[in-house]
């Protein structure tokens, strides 16, 4: 029996995991929580991870055409690149204090794959062309997070200059990519409702941004950390006014990029009560900590009761939020420049 289709964003739920690891690790680093609850959830992410590449790998064996289809997707594909992030991300929170060797090469292994997958998606965007109606967050995913999360991982196992040369990747993809999705989210229709949760990774770009930064050149609170800290108290208070329409949403595979965007800011959070020295540290700690790990719980039970009543995935095809006007205009341009080339 050929095997389901399930859309790339899949990956959102081991990586919101591997995010919530972090963030407990990172508290057990401090010396507020206890290191087995974070190897836990790092086990968790670990096998999810392995469990959605299997069945991604036996859904192209089976249905290599529609796989393809998928991978230009322009709505869904952004999210394939989570595929190399993950298990870069665990390597450098969960396995580099316990085997540092492997989690080197895991490390390496995993950020070349995300840079020629990050240059595979650039390519694709250029050569696509990409109607800016299909813009969405999602499309931070290839470059942005795989620059930041191969910087911040290098840098944890030493591999400073490598992590320098990613973070410059990250920063700069972040400056091109955010602000020609600002430009759509401010000017374009509305996204589609599946769409909509993808605004929550707009707080991430910051957060993950300060915590390569400091593993790239160090834990210290200079102006660039400053500076990252005040764009991303931004994006958490615009977060506030979208409130209203995230309550309005149906469940979709899709709130899973609250995760891992959530999780990044708390584990930024973190870094900046242990920098600063904040009185009533522990109390904003445990506050943090409850919160996150709560919804983390909530989000899992109402993915489970959709997975059990079928309907978790159950609207994957491939969509396009540019209108099919549009569409039909853009290969009728093409055809009649084949035709005058002819």
């Amino acid at each position: 029996m050929p095997a389901r289709r399930i859309p790339f964003n899949a990956f959102g739920i081991p990586f919101g995991l591997a995010g919530l690891a972090g963030v407990w690790l990172t508290a057990a680093r401090q010396g507020y929580a206890s290191v087995v609850v974070g190897n836990v959830m790092a086990v968790a992410a670990a096998v999810t991870w392995c469990l959605v590449s299997l069945y991604f790998l036996r859904y192209a064996v089976d249905s290599p055409r529609a796989a393809r289809q998928d991978a230009v997707d322009p709505i869904l594909s952004p999210f394939a690149s989570l595929f190399s992030i993950i298990p870069m991300l665990l390597s450098a929170v969960a396995l580099a204090p316990y085997a540092h060797t492997s989690a080197v090469v895991l490390i390496d292994i995993f950020l070349v794959i995300t840079f020629v997958i990050g240059g595979w998606f650039t390519g694709q965007w250029i050569y696509g062309p990409l109607e800016v109606a299909n813009l969405h967050p999602g499309y931070f995913l290839p470059t942005v997070a795989g620059g930041f999360v191969a910087a911040a991982s290098a840098g944890v196992v030493g591999q400073f200059q490598v992590a320098r040369l990613m973070f410059g990747l990250g920063f700069i993809c972040w400056v091109i990519l955010g602000s020609m999705i600002l430009g759509r989210l401010f000017f374009g229709p509305p996204l589609p409702p599946p769409l909509v949760p993808t605004l929550a990774i707009e707080v991430a770009p910051a957060a993950v941004a300060t915590m390569a930064y400091i593993a790239a050149f160090g834990p210290q609170v200079d102006g660039m950390v400053v500076g990252l800290a005040g764009y991303g108290l931004l994006m958490v208070a615009a977060q506030v006014r979208l409130i209203p329409m995230f309550m309005k949403l149906p469940f979709f595979p899709s709130f899973w990029a609250f995760t891992f965007s959530w999780a990044v800011v708390v584990s930024a959070a973190l870094y900046w009560i242990e920098q600063q020295r904040v009185p009533g540290a522990r109390a904003y700690v445990y506050a943090l900590l409850a919160l996150l790990t709560l919804s983390y719980v909530a989000l899992g039970i109402r993915t489970g009761v959709a997975l059990a009543r079928g309907h978790l995935f159950a609207a994957s095809a491939p969509t396009n939020t540019a209108s099919s006007g549009e569409q039909r205009a853009k290969r009728g341009h093409r055809q009649n420049d084949g035709e005058q080339q002819r």
